[in-house]
């Protein structure tokens, strides 16, 4: 039992942060719907109850994953947290699915706007306070993941540039911030579509609304779906195989990267690299030397272990890879 509230410990706090404030939101949006029979409010309280489904399950991945490595699995149990979100999503996939029929119903059958304005005074309340909160996560959120970008994080960069920088970060935060993202879009949504009905007489206002979160929703559910897929398969990281190359090759004895590869386990990176060297090395320089850049690259972002080898350079030049092979390796990485 202990050793389960060590692992917890290690979890995503950012995850854990948006369930319990998610949990929250859809007690507040259930009430308001119950209250108000409101469809936006409907659409709005599955999409917090699925948020919040879903951030609990990372949050336990994300815990689980850093697991010590044990025999019979020696790489330890980093893709873990892709497999419990590939079970999440499935429930949030169901969700979405409930919020967008509920919304093309009330666009068919729209029910008569509510003229009480106690009724729209609650329902505004509620996602006022909702945008309010998930902005809150969505900003922590952000500013988690610039740190993991190793990038600046203040003011309000992590509102602002965390979207260029969204690949760089851990898979736990990089949902959370992408489903908060979509949360206060939505709240700001309900808010807009629940003025339009009152104030025009559009009723349908609100299934559209309804209808618009469905499909938001749905996009985190593709998006999640596909990146922990790669996850689970195994996905390489471009990005820092370019910086790791640049620190292998800084050394005038390196003459070349027969082959250098960065596997992402979870959170974790464990980095291959295969570099050729002059034939007139001794064995003990060459091993001071090994030591010597594995040192450097474990000090880099996420990277938990090197394997490095050595051969003899054969005078053929195999790296550095070109620009725009690496510009296209992260394009099909993105798209997939």
């Amino acid at each position: 039992m202990k050793d389960i509230f060590v692992l917890l410990k290690k979890g995503s706090m950012a995850s854990l942060t948006a369930a319990i404030v998610n949990f929250i939101l859809a007690g507040l949006k259930g009430a308001a719907f119950l209250l108000t029979a409101n469809v936006a409010m409907f659409a709005e309280m599955m999409h917090s109850l699925g948020d919040a489904i879903n951030q609990v399950f990372v949050f336990i991945g994300s815990s689980l994953s850093k697991k010590a490595p044990t025999e019979r699995f020696p790489f330890g149990f980093g893709r873990l947290v892709n497999l419990v979100c590939l079970f999440a999503i499935v429930i949030v996939g169901i969700l979405s699915y409930e919020t967008l029929m509920e919304g093309i119903h009330h666009i068919i059958e729209p029910l008569p706007v509510n003229p009480d304005t106690t009724m729209l005074l609650i329902n505004i309340g509620v996602l006022a306070v909702a945008a309010v909160l998930e902005s809150f996560v969505l900003y922590k959120a952000g500013k988690e993941l610039l740190q993991q970008a190793e990038q600046p994080h203040d003011g309000i960069k992590p509102l602002t540039l965390s979207f260029k920088h969204m690949n760089r970060a851990k898979p736990a935060t990089k949902l959370v911030f992408l489903e908060d993202t979509v949360a206060t879009l939505g709240a700001v949504l309900a808010i807009i579509a629940i003025l339009i009905g009152r104030f025009t007489g559009f009723a349908q206002s609100e299934g559209i609304a309804s209808v618009l979160i469905g499909l938001m929703m749905f996009y985190i559910v593709y998006k999640v779906f596909m990146e922990n897929a790669a996850g689970v398969l195994g996905e390489s990281d471009p990005h820092m195989e370019q910086r790791i190359s640049q620190i292998v090759l800084r050394h005038d004895d390196i003459k070349d990267i027969q082959k250098l590869f960065v596997l992402k386990e979870g959170d974790a990176l464990h980095v291959e690299v295969v570099a050729e060297v002059s034939p007139d090395l001794t064995v003990d320089y060459t091993n001071e030397l090994r030591d010597k850049i594995e040192a450097l690259i474990l000090k880099q972002s996420h990277v938990a272990d090197v394997n490095m080898e050595f051969e003899v350079d054969d005078g053929n030049r195999s790296w550095p890879k070109t620009q725009d092979q690496l510009d296209t390796k992260s394009r099909q990485k993105e798209r997939f």
